[in-house]
């Protein structure tokens, strides 16, 4: 079982430290169990109990009036309400929920959902992609175990290779060939994987090398296939390179092609005099945008 501290409780549902413990007082809100050394500590249904009160008042439902439902009560609202509202919050609050409990049904139930309302594309932008970020940001600190940030990731994972297989009968007849891969010990796949999936969509050819690829491995392929473009993701702070050093590397070692970089590790990166053969993707439209404009 899993064990919260108040401040995890905090950066996980944005309710402040001091406004859960006043609630605790005032209405009883959560009930913190005790280590043998008398600290505090929370569990996942106080987690999920105050992500759902967090979406409720994002709603502008008032602390008080919450309080006057039951559990059950409060999961009609959400689900009343962000019917009506398509709230993006209480989208990622569920996702959250579900992962915590490892809730597959749920989990999915959600982002079908989400792409009923807003689409495929929309619901990886606006929904996954700040879902995958808090996560992250809470597994570095030590907020929720590994185990569930791959549980969530791996559906995700899942719903995008089902739309990419989807889209491979479509190839235009002037259809350029790419080169996806992440660097050695990367493993964070889900942002190469939606560029695979839009690249498919505009009719290109994809060649996906996936996580961890060997840099030799990388030279050896594109000699073989011939690829016309690379692209790579840099996501993990922990990962062996500084994204600067390995983005001045590959295009040094293929000069004579474009290479799409992106991920969180290369857009915080202040590369200085920017090689003329990277283009550093900081937003998916910006890519698609290159698609429709020079591909």
């Amino acid at each position: 079982m899993i064990r919260y501290s108040i401040n995890d409780l905090e950066k996980i549902t944005d309710i402040k430290a001091h406004t859960i413990r006043m609630w605790e007082k005032r209405y009883g809100i959560v009930s913190p169990k005790r280590t043998s050394t008398n600290i505090r500590y929370y569990l996942d249904k106080d987690v999920k109990k105050l992500l759902n009160i967090s979406t409720l008042k994002k709603y502008g439902l008032r602390i008080s009036k919450i309080m006057e439902l039951g559990d059950e009560e409060i999961n009609e609202k959400i689900l009343e309400l962000t019917s009506e509202k398509g709230g993006l919050d209480a989208q990622i609050n569920n996702l959250f929920v579900s992962m915590i409990e490892f809730d597959e049904d749920h989990f999915e139930k959600t982002v079908a959902d989400s792409i009923l309302k807003i689409g495929f594309e929309d619901t990886i932008t606006n929904i996954l992609y700040p879902f995958l970020h808090k996560v992250g940001v809470l597994w570095q600190v030590g907020s929720i175990i590994p185990a569930q940030e791959h549980f969530a990731s791996n559906l995700i994972r899942r719903k995008l290779l089902v739309v990419i297989e989807a889209k491979k009968n479509y190839i235009k007849s002037d259809a350029k060939t790419f080169l996806l891969f992440l660097p050695e010990k990367e493993l964070h796949e889900i942002g190469l994987l939606f560029c695979y999936y839009i690249i498919r969509k505009y009719g290109h050819k994809v060649i996906y090398l996936g996580q961890d690829t060997p840099f030799n491995d990388l030279i050896k392929t594109k000699k073989i296939t011939g690829a016309n473009f690379l692209m790579t993701h840099l996501v993990s702070p922990s990962v062996p390179y500084r994204a600067c050093e390995y983005i001045e590397n590959i295009s040094k070692t293929f000069p004579d092609i474009t290479i799409f970089v992106a991920g969180k590790q290369a857009c915080k990166e202040k590369i200085k005099d920017t090689p003329e053969n990277i283009f550093v993707i900081r937003e998916i439209d910006e890519f698609k945008k290159m698609l429709d404009n020079f591909i």
